[in-house]
């Protein structure tokens, strides 16, 4: 076995790493830039070594900085995660010329499966089902034009090395092709450093799953079930699960088989995907091959017991697979919520900053990476299990220069239903302040009726969200729940405030027994009656029962209502509270009779009008500004692009008018809401 492991990465997957190299008594190297001096990874890995500036182009994807921190430190085997060096066929080669061992595949797998146009023909080969596209590289956008016409629109522009969803977009016309294939090209160039891009038709009504297969260098081969990645943002994952709720047995061995067959055609070894489209005739396509660990990796390994990063270093060590395709056993439901750190509000922008508060949920015999020695809960107990892979901490901060993933939070449970609810109480659980974040909409995800149903494809956000998250709405059986929960709290909270010491004499402050609750837009009447046990809460004549441990201060509030849990997130407000639950963020008012009566007579506050102005809606770098001062713009028309985590966001006009005044230009850093431009 190695000596010494060197994790070529940073963030969450550097710290996956890190976990089970230590579980297997071996020593960890991390790398860093500047903006990760104080990372998560750096404090886990045994020794550290700095790499250079903040941006990737200048420290973690360069090759000859990697190789001198392998030399200083001795570590005779690296790991390069996901991302960055991970797909490098010549990061490979140069770990083989120094007689390093690369835990991945060889440098000619990652060559032939790294590039998509000839990945596709080993994979058509191969006897493996393909795209119908353009097989070779395209040259200028109208080339693109050209050739979308001929494949029939829509089409999907894709970076020939690209892979996370950069350099990636879909066109339905001519105008898009134009637009959308420079934009692609850019992605491309500056995330990946190769621009070179290629078109598929686009499958219409599709979902995108994957088979994660694992090779040894001994000519053993298998594959470890399927996940399902439709839930996308712009091409990117959001929430994946494992297995699919679409497949059968026969389509699952099918689709197995093929991924088998393309890995064994490119002598692969190490853990792989082969990811598909697949229509809803359980037609599948193959898409490409990952020739790394893929990001969702903790799925499979919730409902199969197989560590894939344990068995990716043991092939690399020349090991044996200990396990037939007749060995793999698909157990329970596995689900993962990728947290980012983005705005839902402001069409899922980039944020970044401090986390003041980062408190996820208390993991629970989700795998040897705890110490529970279980990747599963107890199915025939109906038990259910939490893991969260994370690359931060409180107090720690999201950069601008890379991915803006905090963490994954995985649930398993014994069947779908059950691995569902758990992720719903596992994200009201999590505590998150600093920066905007998708914790609401994970959640609104997972109480959505189609989700729910399984009867998902790859456009359910464009479908479901199409003027993008604005916040959920509770039903009303949910509301009676909070409000009742709200009064039982707000009652607490008055007894504290009448036992504070100092009082006037004949100034004892009585709490009364009934309130009335305000919250989205409704008010309820209730009445407590309390005991030692907790309160009977009758809200609008309905009788629930309360019960919880939660103190004044607490951020968060773990009850019972009618021996169902309800888990908030709770904040401070003037005669009320602040609660998060279910993707619902809710002022709730609970007042007297008579201060809820005069509250109805207040005026509401009007915001501000911002209709002329054009505000940077993320922190970010001005690239180009397409319009002047004095010109008139029309509905729709781009004015400026601004880059964020690297990725390029087109700022369009909402309505005609005429640009007033331009007070950024090209090269600029903007704060969120840092006006742009004014108009007439």
């Amino acid at each position: 076995m190695f000596k010494k492991l060197l994790i070529a990465n940073r963030g969450e997957i550097a710290c996956r790493v890190i976990k089970t190299a230590k579980r297997m008594g071996i020593p960890t190297v991390a790398v860093y830039s500047d903006a990760d001096r104080n990372a998560l990874h750096v404090k886990m890995a045994d020794e550290a070594v700095h790499i250079g500036p903040p941006p990737a182009n200048e420290s973690y994807i360069v090759i000859d900085k990697i190789m001198q921190a392998i030399r200083d430190t001795g570590a005779d085997a690296v790991h390069p995660g996901y991302g960055f060096l991970s797909e490098n066929m010549k990061f490979a080669e140069a770990l083989e010329a120094e007689g390093v061992a690369f835990v991945g595949p060889p440098a000619t797998a990652i060559e032939q499966m790294g590039d998509k146009i000839t990945s596709k023909k080993i994979a058509q080969d191969a006897g493996v089902s393909t795209v119908p596209g353009h097989m070779g590289l395209i040259e200028d956008a109208a080339e693109a034009i050209k050739i979308s016409g001929e494949i029939g629109y829509p089409v999907m522009l894709k970076a020939s090395a690209g892979g996370g969803g950069k350099g990636m977009r879909i066109a339905w016309s001519e105008d898009e092709v134009a637009e959308g294939f420079q934009a692609s090209k850019n992605e491309a160039a500056s995330s990946f450093g190769d621009d070179r891009m290629f078109i598929e038709k686009f499958v219409t009504q599709p979902r995108h799953i994957e088979i994660q297969v694992l090779a040894d260098k001994h000519g053993n081969a298998i594959y470890l079930g399927e996940r399902e990645c439709s839930i996308q943002r712009r091409n990117q994952k959001v929430i994946e699960e494992a297995p699919s709720p679409f497949l059968d047995e026969a389509t699952r061995k099918a689709m197995g088989e093929q991924a088998v067959s393309l890995a064994q055609a490119v002598g692969y070894t190490s853990a792989g995907t082969v990811e598909f489209i697949v229509d809803g005739d359980r037609n599948f396509y193959f898409l490409e091959m990952n020739t790394r660990l893929q990001v969702e990796h903790p799925v499979t390994e919730l409902i199969t017991g197989v560590d894939l990063v344990e068995q990716m270093i043991r092939v690399a060590a020349g090991e044996k697979l200990e396990m037939a395709q007749s060995d793999v056993k698909l157990t329970g439901w596995a689900m993962e919520s990728r947290l980012y750190a983005e705005d839902p509000y402001r069409n899922f922008l980039p944020s970044i900053g401090r986390l003041t508060r980062y408190r996820p949920p208390v993991e629970v015999a989700a795998g040897p990476l705890l110490d529970t020695g279980k990747w599963q809960g107890d199915a025939e107990a109906g038990e259910t299990a939490v893991r969260n892979d994370t690359g931060v901490y409180e107090g720690g901060e999201i950069s601008m220069f890379y991915d803006p993933m905090i963490a994954k939070l995985c649930t398993w449970g014994p069947d779908r239903p059950t691995s569902i609810e758990a992720m719903r109480v596992a994200l009201d659980s999590f505590e998150l302040e600093g920066i905007g974040h998708n914790l609401p909409f994970l959640s609104a995800v997972m109480d959505h009726e189609k989700f729910a149903s399984g009867d998902i494809t790859t456009a359910f956000i464009a479908e479901e969200y199409p003027e993008g998250f604005e916040g959920v709405t509770l039903p009303d059986a949910d509301l009676v729940r909070v409000a009742a929960a709200a009064a039982a709290m707000h009652r607490v909270a008055e007894i504290r405030r009448t036992r504070v010491s100092g009082r006037m004499d004949n100034h004892e402050r009585r709490v009364g027994a009934d309130w009335v609750v305000s919250l989205q837009g409704q008010s309820y009447e209730a009445r407590i009656e309390a005991d030692h046990e907790g309160s009977t809460v009758t809200v609008n004549g309905t009788d629930l029962r309360v019960t919880s441990d939660w103190t004044p201060g607490d951020k968060l509030a773990r009850l019972n209502v009618n021996d169902s849990p309800l888990v908030l997130k709770v904040g401070k407000r003037p005669g009320g509270f602040r609660l998060r639950t279910r993707g619902a963020d809710l002022d709730v008012f609970v007042r007297t009779p008579r201060q809820a009566e005069l509250a109805a007579l207040m005026p509401e506050k009007i915001a501000p009008d911002t209709s002329k102005l054009l505000l940077c809606p993320m922190p970010g770098l001005v690239v180009k500004m397409d319009v002047e001062e004095g010109d008139e713009v029309q509905e729709g028309q781009a004015l400026c692009t601004v880059e964020a985590m690297k990725m390029e966001n087109i700022l369009r006009a909402e309505r005609k008018g005429v640009v007033a005044k331009i007070n950024a230009g090209a090269g600029d850093s903007l704060a969120v809401d840092e006006t742009i431009m004014e108009f007439e």
